[in-house]
């Protein structure tokens, strides 16, 4: 018997045995391993993160034995080298590996003597996710060697490219034996390939979405599947199911997926045999009309039933006689077992039509159903006895909906959000009685008034939204303070008057969620805002709030005693200058996103004193904090995920520590006072996806600062800093995520860069306001995803290469350049344009007729070029139009009649795109809480995305006799013409009158002629009207004094005449400044007043036009021109034929010029100069 002594010896020695073979918590050989492997990672967040490699987030180990036993969530992260061929052999350390998870690294192929099949030595291998990659049929041969696989992933490949495969590659899978789960979902599987999967016996899920498969399948290819559970055929286009479920030996199959398909109804009688089906989903099928339930009797175990986006209107049940049938509606008792049925947009009428069969469904999703009869609805009810779970999201009802609804007793769930509901709630009957309700939303209705008392009733609610109505009143005097029981409690974007200790809720322990955006805080007495509430939140949201009257909005005391927050938004509420509330993070140590953005924070940012490393997002944007960003900024988030500070007042340098964060993917610090270069340790961040330092006061040289950062990065925004040198004399490697890089408005010269033309995923390039000179080369036609392109006010020359290829540009900006040449080929087609500025570059010909071709187009800017000829009517098809500017060119002849029919319509104009930094705001706690309505509809989650992809669009347009630049909602209201500065002659269109929309319009300095049109007195939108310098004549009609709008009016250096208009309405405002340069005009504000009505120097225009026509200044200089000459040419004749007068005209001629010469040289020597000269 082994003593104590042996025993301790013994224990020591094994402990010293494990200590040699792992340490810091995993095995050395695995960790050395892992080590290894990390250099293949392109993200450090998924490389080490601590001492214990068992503790990494990508690495998984067996409890007791410290072996790894899963990698994943490598999805996208794998940096494979050579050709991205695949080393298997970096796994084979990993002895005790049960899943693998390569999914998304663009894999086509492995290493020579590398393949998948070593992967055969893992003997406890079995899961392994080869999905989303470039992987061929070639591979399966090396996969069929692994024989413990049980889930095998291979969707989103190429395995099948070809039409036909007469020696299908799929019988190499049949050599697994132990595989259960099989997932080729698009990989271009065809008919034919399915008689190869009857091998696999052990298939207990088989997964074939999204591939080619069409017509009628065989499921007799199917034969030996006897184990499988699951069959997952959709997104394909199978029109039938040859094959009996039961005659197949199919009869375990539970789960039948056939979503989007191209199924009628006879697909019912085809899956007859199918007895053990629990769940089908004949989901975007062809279903249509009546549905007879004969078919569904074979289905006696069915549970969840989806047919929904079918057009289905209503169930029969059919009884043969002779050789008709007779349908009429009848109870079916077939489906006893079906518990959820989904309905969701079909065509159903009646209630009755679609429930009497199915009388066992507790739960029932109704949603986006418009044939809904609304009176029928609330006659029908009663079918709905014994639903528990009721879902009409989106479908309309009427508001007596909730006062019958009192008899479904049974209900538990209710959603109706967005159905149209207009009205107040019943005040002693309907909604109030649904005592076992215990989940309610009507988010999104147009429901007003108080909150009804009998509401109160309502004691078993524990989730209840009424977000986004018409409440009103206070808070503190509804019923919600005796709903004890909530655990959620959403009262956002309403008009309700919520008092400001939030008092209430004082009883509520069971409260986790509080939801209180977009209302009116109201203030209380100080003694009513300390209190010490039952309840701990973990999410609580008052943003956009305001305080009523004279009170001062604060933060509410309540959270002072708040430890297990989670997520906070306090933005968009004026606080009044306060500190931050550093307390926050102090107290609440699982807080994981804080959004506290334009709260009015002033002063220094103080920081807790321990470590949050819970915390993802920290937003503080749009305040007043100064100084410094704290030392220790980084070791106390060290988890942070996302981080903004942007719009404050950091006057500091970039702590390089930022570049530590390994987790950061977000870093907005745009609009501070930062100066100095950007850290290394920040360039050369992993992590990072989107970098913004926009306007701040950085500097350095651009290269090598950009040169790490457009590798990695999506989002690179630089603009409005103080870099400097050339950009174009260097090869990064590889740019595969770049969509923005923005490096305008810096000192940055050179030619545009080579390796730009190349990096296709651009959707952002805006290189504006630098030195950049050259050529636009033909390669930028390589930028295929490019939506958005400014290269304005740099020093580029030469000619725009056409782009037809660029089909989903939206606004292009290459104003003041030194651009040249014609634009007699297209040089954009894409339908999507918006906007297109060319201005101040020195373009030449005709304006092309090719731009009446975009039919998106609404800002068009060509101003300060050197076009020529006449206006292109073309132009007039342009109806997206709404700003045209074609100042400082050419342009001769008359304006078009056609403008006329251009509607000016203000018209969104600025760019977004929906890609972006996405956050979800409490999914995770709406999981915990485990309600029933979060699980069904999903509609609660809120995601904060800040979208990396917009780019606000700026335009430069002259009005009001100023240059502005438009951007945001003042300029999607904007709609003007400029054509001032040209050659255009003729009259002035009365048509222009028709420009009801128009808000600007500027015809100065042309050469139109005629009276001003009264019908520009329907401009009722104009602003700005500038006709000066032109050679207008006539009176100014007095009807423009309806143009209540106008601020800015000029018709000076005409050849207007008579009585200005009375001062009225804006008219009051103009001074002589705005009539100068027309003699004939009179009254005031002019020093000129008229005589009687009309001054006598000046005769009525109207009348005078009605007489005699009003004046033609281009006849009456044909007339004096031709009479000058006539006169000319006969003085000549008469000399000519006269010697007499010849000699004495020539005597008198010669006579005055000696007289004039000798009066010049006397004038002359009086002159200082002129005599010391001589």
């Amino acid at each position: 018997m082994m003593g104590p002594t042996w025993l301790s010896l013994l224990l020591i020695s094994v402990l010293a045995l494990e200590g040699a073979l792992w340490s810091d918590g995993c095995w050395d050989e695995e960790r050395v391993a892992l080590l290894q492997l990390q250099q293949f990672l392109t993200d450090i967040e998924y490389s080490r993160e601590g001492p214990d490699c068992c503790e990494w987030k990508w690495v998984e180990c067996n409890i007791t034995t410290r072996r790894v036993t899963q990698l994943s969530s490598l999805w996208g992260r794998l940096k494979i080298k050579d050709s991205n061929l695949f080393n298997v052999s970096m796994f084979l350390p990993f002895e005790e590996l049960r899943s693998l998870d390569l999914y998304g690294n663009n894999l086509v192929g492995y290493v020579e003597n590398e393949g998948f099949g070593k992967l055969s030595k893992l003997r406890h291998l079995e899961i392994l996710d080869l999905s989303n990659n470039r992987l061929n049929d070639s591979t399966l041969s090396s996969l069929s060697k692994i024989s413990t696989l049980k889930s095998l992933y291979l969707g989103e490949n190429d395995l099948f490219p070809g039409s036909n495969h007469k020696n299908a590659p799929l019988e190499w899978l049949s050599k697994l034996g132990s595989l259960e789960t099989l997932d080729l979902t698009a990989t271009n599987m065809k008919n034919n390939f399915l008689l190869h999967l009857g091998g696999l016996s052990s298939l207990t899920t088989l997964i074939l979405q999204q591939n080619d498969l069409e017509g009628t399948i065989h499921l007799q290819d199917l034969y030996n599947l006897t184990n499988l559970k699951k069959l997952d055929l959709s997104y394909n286009r199978i029109e039938s199911i040859h094959g009996n479920g039961r005659q197949l030996s199919l009869i375990n199959l539970e789960e039948i997926d056939l979503t989007s398909n191209l199924f009628n109804n006879s697909i019912m009688e085809e899956l007859s045999g199918f007895s053990n089906l629990k769940n089908l989903n004949m989901r975007l099928n062809r279903l249509n009309g009546l549905v007879d339930l004969k078919e569904f009797c074979a289905l006696s175990n069915l549970e969840t039933l989806d047919l929904s986006f079918n057009q289905v209107n209503r169930f029969v049940t059919s009884k043969e006689n002779g050789a008709n049938y007779n349908i009429s509606i009848t109870g079916n008792r077939c489906l006893k077992k079906l518990k959820i049925l989904n309905m969701d947009s079909v065509q159903i009428i009646s209630l009755v039509s679609l429930l009497h069969p199915f009388s066992s469904v507790n739960t029932l999703f109704l949603r986006q159903n418009s044939f809904l009869n609304k009176t029928i609805v609330t006659q029908e009810l009663h079918v709905l006895s014994n639903v528990e779970n009721l879902i009409l999201d989106y479908t309309p009802l009427d508001i007596n909906f909730l006062q019958s609804i009192s008899i479904l007793t049974s209900l538990k769930t209710l959603s109706l959000f967005d159905c149209a509901l207009v009205g107040i709630l019943p005040t002693h009957q309907g909604l109030c009685y649904l005592n076992n309700l215990e989940e309610l939303s009507l988010n999104g209705n147009a429901l007003g008034g108080a909150v009804a008392p009998c509401l109160g009733n309502l004691t078993s609610l524990r989730y209840l939204d009424i977000s986004n109505n018409q409440f009103t009143g206070n808070i503190a005097s509804t019923p919600l303070a005796n709903l004890t029981t909530l655990q959620f409690l959403s009262l956002s974007n309403n008009q309700l008057q919520v008092p400001m200790s939030f008092r209430s809720f004082a009883n509520h322990s069971d409260l986790k969620v509080l939801l209180a955006d977009q209302n009116s805080m109201v203030a209380e007495p100080t003694a009513f805002q300390t209190w010490w509430p039952k309840f701990q939140l973990k999410i609580f949201s008052m943003s956009n709030c305001m305080i009523e009257e004279h009170g001062n909005l604060q933060l509410p005391n309540f959270l002072y005693f708040q430890h297990d927050l989670r997520d906070v938004d306090l933005s968009y509420c004026d606080f009044g200058g306060i500190r931050f509330p550093h307390w926050l993070l102090q107290n609440n140590t699982r807080l994981e996103q804080l959004y506290m953005i334009d709260t009015s924070i002033v002063g220094p940012l103080f920081l807790p004193s321990h470590p949050s490393f819970n915390l993802k997002v920290f937003d503080i944007s749009n305040n007043k904090v100064h100084h410094d960003i704290p030392r220790n900024f980084c070791s106390l988030f060290p988890h942070l995920e996302g981080l903004f500070m942007s719009k404050n007042d950091f006057k500091t340098d970039i702590p390089p520590c930022l570049g530590g964060l390994r987790r950061l993917q977000m870093l907005d610090l745009s609009h501070n006072d930062l100066f100095g270069e950007i850290p290394e340790e920040l360039r050369m961040s992993s992590s990072l996806a989107n970098l913004i330092l926009s306007n701040n006061s950085l500097s350095g040289k651009i290269i090598p600062t950009v040169y790490h950062l457009i590798i990695l990065l999506e989002e690179l925004r630089l603009d409005g800093n103080k870099f400097e040198g050339e950009i174009s004399y260097f090869s990064p490697i590889s740019i595969k995520n770049l969509q923005v890089l923005d490096v305008s408005e810096n000192d940055i010269s050179g030619e545009l860069p080579t390796w730009l033309w190349d990096t296709i995923s651009l959707k952002i390039l805006d290189f504006s306001k630098d030195n950049f000179e050259g050529p636009i080369t033909i390669q930028l036609c390589n930028l295929i995803n490019l939506e958005f392109l400014d290269l304005s006010s740099n020093h580029l020359s030469g000619t725009i290469p056409s782009c037809s290829n660029l089909q989903r540009i939206r606004h292009v900006h290459l104003a003041n350049n030194r651009l040249s040449g014609t634009l007699s080929n297209a040089i954009f087609t894409s339908s999507s344009l918006v906007t297109l500025d060319l201005s101040g570059n020195n373009f030449t010909g005709r304006i092309p007729n090719w731009i009446s071709t975009l039919p998106a187009l609404s800002v068009l800017l060509l101003k300060e070029n050197q076009f020529d000829g006449e206006f292109p009517p073309q132009l007039c098809k342009l109806q997206s139009l709404s700003i045209l500017d074609f100042s400082h060119n050419k342009l001769s002849g008359h304006l078009p009649s056609c403008l006329s029919n251009l509607t000016l319509k203000p018209s969104e104009k600025s760019y977004g795109d929906s890609g972006g930094y996405s956050i979800d705001f409490f999914d995770d706690v709406m999981v915990d809480m485990g309600l029933t309505i979060y699980n069904l509809t999903g509609l609660v989650s809120v995601y904060r995305t800040y979208p990396f992809t917009y780019h606000e669009e700026e335009v430069l347009f002259s009005t009001k006799g100023a240059t502005y630049t438009y951007k945001g909602n003042i300029l999607d209201l904007l709609s003007a013409i400029d054509l001032s500065c040209n050659e255009l002659t003729g009259i002035m269109l009365p048509g222009f009158g028709n420009l009801s929309e128009i808000r600007g319009l500027n015809l100065s300095h042309n050469n139109l002629t005629g009276p001003i049109p009264s019908t520009f007195s329907k401009l009722k939108q104009i602003e700005s009207l500038d006709l000066s310098y032109n050679n207008l004549s006539g009176r100014i009609p007095s009807e423009l004094t309806e143009m209540t709008a106008l601020e800015v009016f000029s018709v000076a250096h005409n050849n207007l005449s008579g009585p200005l208009p009375d001062g009225k309405n804006q008219f009051g405002t103009f001074d002589e400044s705005n009539y100068e340069g027309n003699p004939l005009l009179c009254g005031p504000p002019l020093n000129k007043s008229c005589n009687g009505d009309d001054s006598p120097t000046a005769p009525n225009a109207t009348s005078s036009e009605e007489e005699h026509g009003h004046i033609d200044m281009v006849d009456f200089y044909i007339s004096f021109v031709t009479s000058y000459a006539i006169i000319f040419l006969t003085t000549i004749l008469v000399l000519y034929i006269n010697p007499y007068w010849r000699r004495a005209c020539f005597y008198f001629i010669e006579d005055r010029s000696i007289v004039c010469y000798f009066f010049i040289v006397d004038s002359l020597r009086q002159l200082p100069c002129f005599r010391r000269n001589i």
